[in-house]
């Protein structure tokens, strides 16, 4: 019986890195290394074949970075190989992640012809002046036609990205964006909060971190974000998330719900085979790496030379010892969705009752009215969502 598993590509090149963005990526590359990159990723995908008959593909992400700053004959390239490799449910979701200007007619209908069904744009604001601080290239009119070419080359699930606790953010411009976004009906709205992270040039400006909206403020716009986009037809499915019924993005779902992927390319992160890992995130290690291995695949078709080569760097083997840390997650990850953890999923993943790791905590957050239970879900309350952050951290196993 063939297993499920998900695909994660990573594209780490942006035309111009944001100033809140600690992801892995670059910008300034050459065209040349580019092709290089895309030719070493194609080669990754490539070494999957051995066991890629065990598997079919659920969903695959093309994230970054900026995907869409390739031309898309790279993007099919990509898919090519994807689709050489392993076999996908006739349904697949496949997403791009897109920024507004760098997407036109003829590249939209590549990614369209390629079998890419999903697009995610990155607005994060409506406010030109507010894209300029965070360090965008796109202004929302480049948005808005960006959006509409979308639209014309037959893409019908579309999510549009945007961002709340932005420096100098009023309630008043953060209603206007959701408002405008919303005008457009996309399928899908992720709504996330600004999180200032060590060494981004936000974290080194004090006049930024000074105008940052109050912790009140940003609460009033988390409240406006459920209200508004509620009324709108979007259910909330997770603490950022919204989407029009049957719209909610299937590959953030492996996530959350502890499925099975692979990363590739460059950092890219698994948890496939009882393992998990990451790849090495130097550029031009992972390149060179990557063109020796491609003549030695003729004779030893293996993933074994991801290993040996050093490509991949194991996080932990997931034996008895790590058990607590997988429950933790489960944790974790599945008490961000509105439908909660699954109990009897619990207990088939890690044989044993939830209520014999977690009874305590369960209890009292259920009594406290933060938690609650309905057949065999166990969930946040909106009471409990408000102080998730202090409620999660109390499902950390004591490991003495």
């Amino acid at each position: 019986m063939k297993k499920f598993v998900s695909l994660y590509v990573h594209i780490p090149f942006c035309a111009l890195k944001c100033k809140y963005c600690d992801f892995l990526s670059f910008d300034g590359e050459s065209y040349g290394t580019m092709l290089r990159y895309v030719d070493a990723l194609c080669q990754e995908i490539k070494l999957y074949a051995p066991i890629a008959d065990d598997y079919v593909v659920r969903s695959v992400f093309i994230g970054g970075g900026t995907p869409s700053i390739l031309d898309e004959g790279l993007i099919t390239n990509v898919m090519a190989f994807i689709r050489k490799t392993f076999k996908l449910e006739k349904d697949a979701e496949i997403t791009i992640e897109a920024n507004p200007g760098t997407l036109r007619h003829q590249k939209l209908t590549g990614y369209k012809s390629a079998g890419i069904n999903r697009i995610s744009i990155g607005l994060q604001s409506a406010d030109d002046e507010m894209l300029n601080k965070l360090g965008r290239l796109h202004n929302y009119d480049q948005f808005v036609a960006s959006f509409k070419a979308a639209r014309r080359a037959g893409f019908d699930n579309i999510n549009v990205d945007v961002m709340s606790g932005l420096p100098g953010l009023t309630i008043h411009s953060y209603v206007d964006t959701l408002s405008r976004v919303m005008e457009f009906g996309p399928e899908h709205i992720s709504a996330y909060s600004l999180s200032i992270e060590p060494n981004t040039p936000f974290a080194c400006d004090q006049e930024i971190l000074d105008s940052l909206p109050t912790e009140m403020i940003d609460r009033r716009m988390y409240e406006v974000t459920k209200k508004l986009l509620s009324a709108n037809g979007y259910e909330r499915y997770e603490f950022s998330n919204y989407s029009r019924p049957g719209y909610e993005c299937k590959h953030n779902m492996v996530y959350w719900t502890g499925g099975e992927y692979i990363g590739f390319g460059l950092g890219a992160s698994s948890y496939f085979q009882g393992k998990r890992f990451n790849n090495i995130r130097n550029l031009i290690e992972y390149i060179g790496i990557m063109e020796e291995i491609s003549p030695k695949f003729v004779d030893c078709p293996n993933l074994e030379l991801l290993y040996n080569e050093g490509v991949r760097r194991i996080r932990e083997n997931i034996t008895p010892m790590y058990i607590d840390s997988r429950m933790e997650e489960f944790m974790f990850l599945g008490l961000r969705m509105m439908c909660g953890i699954s109990r009897t999923d619990f207990e088939e993943r890690f044989k044993k009752d939830i209520y014999e790791v977690y009874g305590p905590v369960l209890r009292k957050y259920i009594d406290q009215g933060y938690m609650a239970t309905y057949e065999d879900r166990i969930f946040l309350t909106d009471m409990g969502i408000d102080v998730s952050n202090v409620i999660l951290a109390d499902f950390l196993l004591d490991k003495e």
